[in-house]
């Protein structure tokens, strides 16, 4: 009897350590079958394939189905990044270099739920100007979501020319007469690949949540605006980042800016090709380093363009005629959002170069700029030009956007960060571009000796709103400070500071005052 209760005991414990290390079953998905690992309860499967490697003939065309394997596909590591040039070491969001390769469309799924058990999905499209990033960032690891009851989901798609190049032999050899929005087109695949795929994971295909940070907030903001993404995804979030300005066409110049066909042909030029034929036999490395060294090369900005396909006008105009997909979003930006994203070099010193510059943006306006970005010294000088830098790219773009989408059927719920992450220059930062992800994602270093309990405290509450939307659309729960629905009148938003608490009219005074200067123009 005892030798019988020591064998139930040993089989117990290695089934137990089993189950921590590597996932015992097996998921069929589109191309095959994959396992995974499981720690704590949570299964994690990285480096799953979306779509075909985009590579040889396939560079610069819409991701094509998945290309089937035998056996079953350990997916236990990430998948390569996609080619690109990392930040600085001196910059806040460097991150070693990981292994680089044009096959890369790949997509990472952390879940603690069974088959057909049918929790909310969240996907999440990373940040980086559309130029860096990948969904492999430690932040971004979904282990916390998943604890918390989503499928939490993290893609990576197309960047820089790789992703975004319009040229006429592109426009011509597409069914569609579109080009240059490859990396558009991956995030669709992506979200495809969830509709067929996630209810074997737990996930409920109905209930999908898009979200993403600056540029991938510009992300959400498009596929919103793509009747291409319609049906894909039911709610969305968007941290610091819309596209509610001029937007570039593909084969017309409008607004002053070339058409994304001409930048281009010039990208090509640039590159020592003369068709595009020629271009897809440049290596990718190529690619990326006349991209970001060549004079002719830096001029192309990773943007997507309206093709008439992917989007067939620009997206404030979709939004304003109604024809977006009309979804419940959050959308919100951060305090302090210029401080990383402004060489320190780049502002202003003395008052007379501050004047010059207010007054060359602005002309007849400056007196009302001053009003409302007051400037008495040297010392406020930073805090005012960094305040209209921010509200002119981020601020005000959320606040177009919740407005926008309370003029369809769907609520609206506008947040500011204004919590300041702990930092040894956190004195400058403040809550700077991209502090909110780790807070969201519940996945703060807890190895920082400057955090506090209401780090912790706020890390949960935040965590938490971003999960009841996802399953209900409405982020409000027990235990959380009553967030009110946006509306034109009292301009309710959620405070996201050592408080969290509701305030009224946001900036409201420097963001009517850029919307009047805009419409001068």
């Amino acid at each position: 009897m005892r030798r019988s209760l020591t064998w139930l005991v040993l089989a117990f414990v290695l089934a137990a350590s089993g189950s921590a290390s590597t996932a015992s079953d097996t998921i069929k998905v589109d191309g095959g079958l994959i396992s995974g690992t499981a720690v704590d309860g949570v299964r994690s499967f990285k480096g799953i394939p979306f779509a075909a490697p985009p590579v040889g003939d396939l560079r610069w065309k819409p991701p094509q189905p998945v290309v089937a394997w035998q056996g079953v596909r350990k997916c236990e590591v990430f998948g390569p990044v996609c080619p690109q040039s990392p930040y600085p070491a001196s910059s806040m969001y460097y991150s070693p270099l990981q292994p680089q390769s044009e096959d890369c469309l790949y997509l990472n799924i952390w879940s603690a739920a069974k088959a057909g058990d049918k929790r909310p999905v969240m996907v999440w499209i990373h940040g980086g100007a559309l130029t860096r990033g990948s969904g492999s960032t430690r932040t971004y690891d979904g282990t916390a979501f998943a604890k918390k009851g989503v499928v939490l989901v993290t893609l990576i798609y197309r960047l820089g020319p790789l992703g975004y190049l319009a040229h006429t032999d592109l426009t011509s050899e597409s069914p569609q007469h579109s080009s240059g929005n490859y990396g558009v087109l991956d995030q669709i695949a992506a979200l495809k690949w969830v509709q067929k795929n996630i209810a074997a994971f737990g996930g409920n295909p109905n209930n999908v949540t898009i979200f993403g940070e600056s540029a991938g907030s510009w992300s959400v903001n498009v596929l919103i605006g793509s009747p291409l993404a319609r049906g894909l995804f039911h709610r969305a979030i968007g941290e610091s980042g819309g596209t509610f300005g001029p937007m570039t066409h593909l084969n017309e110049d409008r607004d002053k800016l070339q058409s994304a066909e001409k930048v281009g042909a010039a990208f090509a030029k640039a590159a020592g090709a003369d068709s595009i034929k020629a271009l897809r036999q440049v290596p990718a490395e190529k690619i990326v380093d006349v991209f970001n060294n060549d004079p002719e090369g830096k001029k192309f900005r990773s943007q997507p363009n309206v093709d008439g396909w992917v989007l067939p006008d620009e997206i404030r105009s979709i939004f304003a005629q109604k024809k977006h997909n009309d979804v419940p979003v959050i959308v919100g930006s951060n305090a302090n959002e210029m401080t990383t994203l402004t060489a320190p070099d780049l502002v202003p010193k003395t008052m007379a170069d501050y004047r010059t510059r207010i007054q060359s943006q602005y002309g007849e306006a400056t007196t009302e700029f001053d009003v409302v970005y007051p400037a008495k010294n040297e010392a406020d000088i930073a805090s005012a030009y960094l305040g209209n830098l921010r509200d002119v790219a981020f601020t005000l773009q959320m606040r177009t956007w919740a407005r926008m989408t309370v003029n369809g059927r769907s609520k609206a719920y506008l947040y500011s960060f204004s919590h300041v992450p702990p930092n040894p220059r956190s004195k400058y930062l403040g809550a700077y571009h991209a502090g909110e992800i780790a807070y969201v994602f519940n996945n703060l270093n807890k190895t920082n000796p400057l955090l506090t309990g209401v780090d912790q405290k706020l890390s949960d509450i935040m965590s938490s709103y971003w999960v009841n939307f996802a399953t209900a659309g409405d982020p409000n729960g027990r235990g959380l400070p009553k967030w009110a629905p946006y509306d034109r009148e009292s301009e309710p938003y959620l405070d996201l500071g050592d408080s969290v608490q509701i305030r009224n009219h946001l900036l409201k005074e420097q963001l009517d005052f850029i919307e009047q200067s805009q419409k001068r123009r």
